[in-house]
């Protein structure tokens, strides 16, 4: 039994301990889901409403962490690293296991402990506001005008 933990003790000391769940603390920039109050792509950062639902979230959540992508544009980095600043916000940039395309995640906004949010992706959380008029009349169908 001895020998077992010895050679545990000497993997983990070459090879470092291993990860609880790697793909989820991968994907999720070295936290885990149950703990994400909001995530947002590097293509919704961009996006003027998005960016003003991911301050809310800011206000509501003001112990929270945020992971920001270190391989997105710097410009797009630094206007939201002023922002997180500004509202005095702990931030932080993590270069590991992220890429910069579209659908990457540029932010996640994090607990220390699990939250469990059953939605985090801010346009599913915060839907847009469309256009159309409101108050249409559904249609009526043909019974209805038979009779009516």
């Amino acid at each position: 039994m001895a020998q077992d933990d010895l050679q545990k003790h000497l993997d983990n000391a070459m090879y470092g301990t291993p990860l609880l769940k790697p793909e989820e603390q991968r994907k999720y920039m070295g936290t885990f889901r149950e703990r994400c109050y909001l995530t947002m792509t590097i293509e919704q950062m961009k996006n003027t409403e998005d960016k003003a639902n991911f301050l809310k979230e800011l206000e509501q959540h003001p112990n929270a962490t945020v992971l920001l992508n270190g391989a997105m544009a710097i410009d797009l980095q630094s206007a939201y690293i002023k922002l997180i600043n500004e509202r005095q916000i702990k931030f932080t940039v993590v270069n590991d296991f992220v890429e910069n395309t579209p659908d990457s995640f540029g932010i996640v906004l994090t607990a220390s402990e699990a939250v469990n949010e059953p939605i985090i992706d801010i346009e599913q959380k915060h839907p847009k506001q469309t256009s159309t008029n409101q108050t249409e009349q559904p249609k009526k169908g043909f019974w209805h005008k038979l009779f009516h």
